[in-house]
């Protein structure tokens, strides 16, 4: 289903976004504002030495409750520093994909018992399988909330990463066709972060149907779904004591 946009468009922001196949519901409706949006401009700017900070007071992660026939995942959020500011590493899904074709995200995937020891392991080796991301040059700092998405049925579980320059990456041409970064503070951005309230589904088991959803709108590309949670939560902890 392609994206309708325009009635939940507006300002800058319509200047902003790609062509991912966003399933908006007739009912969507406006959500609430960035939990940054009263944050002055000069203090969304972050070092990779501000986000170890901030990640160490991260509290423990929540557990999260495997609905039936939910699979563990992992995800690696990378992020590296350039002129002082810290960037975070974000991929293009190809179309061929059987699920969430031509959306971002954050390398990763599934678990895999007969390779992986642990989650975190997940998350290393499938950003080195998807971008050719060195598992060695990975400082992992913090694991995140994890979360359940809709429509894989993954439970998922983030972690964030921290490089001491910016890769060298070597994209595999079938898992990705793009891989790009982008400083926290465009992502801290106005006019980049949006959030709507769905309905969802009832057969979907998830709750609340009142849900957010969370969108930021980048140069040609929009980041919606889970990488989207996932980038709200994060970037809601980095500012809170700002």
């Amino acid at each position: 289903m392609t994206s309708r946009r325009s009635s939940l468009r507006c300002g800058s922001v319509a200047s902003r976004g790609g062509s991912q196949r966003i399933p908006r519901p007739p009912s969507a409706r406006r959500g609430g504002p960035a939990p940054w949006a009263r944050l002055p401009p000069e203090r969304r700017h972050f070092t990779l030495e501000e986000v170890r900070d901030a990640s160490a007071r991260l509290p423990r992660p929540r557990p999260r409750p495997a609905p039936p026939g939910a699979r563990p995942a992992a995800v690696l959020v990378p992020i590296f520093e350039a002129d002082g500011e810290a960037r975070l590493i974000l991929t293009k899904r190809p179309e061929t994909m059987p699920s969430h074709q031509g959306e971002i995200a954050f390398p990763g995937g599934k678990l895999e018992v007969d390779r992986d020891v642990s989650l975190r392991d997940a998350a290393l080796r499938e950003a080195q399988e998807e971008i050719g991301l060195d598992p060695s040059v990975v400082d992992v700092v913090a694991e995140l909330d994890s979360l359940t998405t809709v429509a894989a049925r993954f439970v998922l579980t983030p972690y964030v990463g921290l490089l001491s320059a910016r890769p060298r990456l070597r994209p595999d041409p079938t898992e990705v066709v793009r891989v790009f970064d982008v400083t926290i503070a465009e992502l801290l951005g106005d006019g980049v972060f949006r959030e709507e309230r769905w309905d969802v589904p009832p057969d979907l088991g998830v709750t609340p149907r009142d849900r957010p959803i969370h969108f930021f709108e980048l140069a040609g590309e929009t980041v919606w779904g889970a990488t989207a949670r996932i980038l709200a939560g994060f970037l809601g902890h980095l500012t809170a004591d700002r």
